[in-house]
């Protein structure tokens, strides 16, 4: 259940729209069940980020084609933005202000997220959300080690200078 929440908020995240998110992640759900399930449990997790990411993937190349005919025909779409109420719950423990607070700052981590590049906010959510490792990531990205270094480091560093300067 955790690792379907994180993958949806990957998704989302990448997507910005839920109900696409909530597609991507099915799909790749689906996908790893039926292809990868005489596989070990211990590549479960890899196999799965790959699947989640030529998902991702297929969708922005998808959204990009589509976007040139959109120009085309002077069609305006809009971000549906879905109001999430799992993630807006809060806590029992914390003040009406620390909430809100909270929410604050969770709306702001958000979009500087989306402000990274593709590529950087892969590395970064696969790193620092998931815990994975260099190697694992590498492979998921299907990239080199030194790349996702790089990608990695370059969201951390456009992140923590974004932060430092709102505070």
């Amino acid at each position: 259940m955790k690792t379907e929440r994180r993958a949806f908020r990957m998704a989302q995240l990448s997507t910005r729209n839920r109900e696409d998110a909530l597609d991507i992640v099915q799909d790749a759900m689906m996908q790893l069940a039926s292809k990868y399930a005489n596989k070990p449990a211990d590549h479960w997790a890899p196999l799965f980020y790959r699947i989640l990411n030529n998902r991702i993937m297929d969708f922005h190349r998808k959204n990009s084609t589509q976007s040139r005919w959109r120009v085309w025909f002077s069609k305006n779409v809009g971000d549906d933005e879905s109001y999430d109420p799992i993630q807006h719950a809060p806590s029992d423990d914390l003040s009406p202000g620390a909430v809100a607070d909270l929410e604050d700052s969770v709306e702001r981590i958000d979009h500087l997220v989306q402000q990274l590049s593709p590529r950087q906010r892969q590395a970064f959510l696969l790193r620092a959300w998931e815990g994975m490792e260099v190697a694992e990531t590498a492979k998921i990205m299907k990239c080199s080690q030194g790349s996702v270094k790089t990608h990695y480091s370059r969201a951390v560093h456009f992140l923590r200078e974004q932060l430092q300067e709102n505070l």
